[in-house]
């Protein structure tokens, strides 16, 4: 599939999301997790980017950056290359650990930014991990209220408010209220059974890959399209299942 351009943000500001390839976890106990927040915090000084929330989760992190002198892709890449490095030395293991290609969003506004900023430190809640916010240890959450380590939060405070006790109180607020936030992340499409495509060959009456390569032309695209119309279905499944090449099914 051809790779589409990113986004280019106005405000250079970035929702990014990296997650582990085949869904793996990318750490695996809070060493894994505190090695990976040291290589955001030690980058940060190396690439100039500026970050405004973070949150490890066991599959995926979520990263909201701003870019300056250096472009976010490689400062990504300066993430990724470095910790995988250090994780495969780790557990002793070989090949690529994170999905290819981060996924991200530009953020362009004040009510946007913080939509993300909630969406950020809202993961571990809506994921079923813990009760509160202030309950997940590896998130900025914590920085905002407290003393930050590596999260720049004057942006965000400055936004709720320019006295600091009263800003940091309306963050607390905002970040807790109930909500349904949608912000870039992974959907997960669902999974088509072999047998859920013979169905539609049956409905047909295609009990078969010869009876269907014995179709007319156009009587044989026209299942295929049926099959195609089938949310979660591949190429590939299809192919396997129909005899038609994986070349004329992605054309039909």
């Amino acid at each position: 599939m051809p790779r589409y351009a990113r986004e280019k943000s106005k405000s250079a500001i970035y929702h990014i999301m990296l997650r582990g390839i085949n869904r793996q976890p990318i750490v695996k106990n809070e060493g894994d997790r505190d090695k990976l927040l040291k290589t955001i915090k030690y980058y940060k000084a190396v690439s100039n980017y500026e970050i405004y929330a973070y949150c490890l989760m066991d599959n995926h992190v979520h990263l909201l950056l701003k870019e300056t002198t250096e472009p976010l892709s490689m400062a990504i890449k300066r993430i990724s290359g470095s910790y995988v490095y250090w994780f495969n030395w780790k557990y002793d293991r070989c090949g690529h650990l994170f999905q290819e290609r981060f996924k991200s969003e530009a953020v362009e506004d004040d009510s946007y930014f913080l939509t993300v900023l909630r969406y950020i430190h809202q993961n571990p809640v809506k994921a079923g991990i813990t009760k509160k916010v202030s309950d997940y240890k590896w998130s900025s959450y914590h920085e905002y209220i407290n003393e930050p380590i590596i999260t720049d939060v004057n942006l965000a405070l400055e936004i709720f408010s320019p006295d600091r006790q009263k800003a940091i109180e309306q963050f607390i607020e905002f970040t807790n209220h109930e909500n349904d936030d949608i912000c870039i992340d992974y959907v997960e499409k669902p999974k088509v059974t072999d047998g859920k495509i013979r169905a539609i060959l049956l409905q047909h009456s295609i009990s078969n890959k010869n009876e269907l390569q014995q179709l007319e032309k156009n009587k044989r695209y026209t299942i295929i399209k049926a099959i195609k119309a089938v949310e979660g279905v591949t190429v590939r499944q299809i192919s396997k299942i129909t005899g038609v090449s994986k070349s004329t099914i992605s054309r039909i």
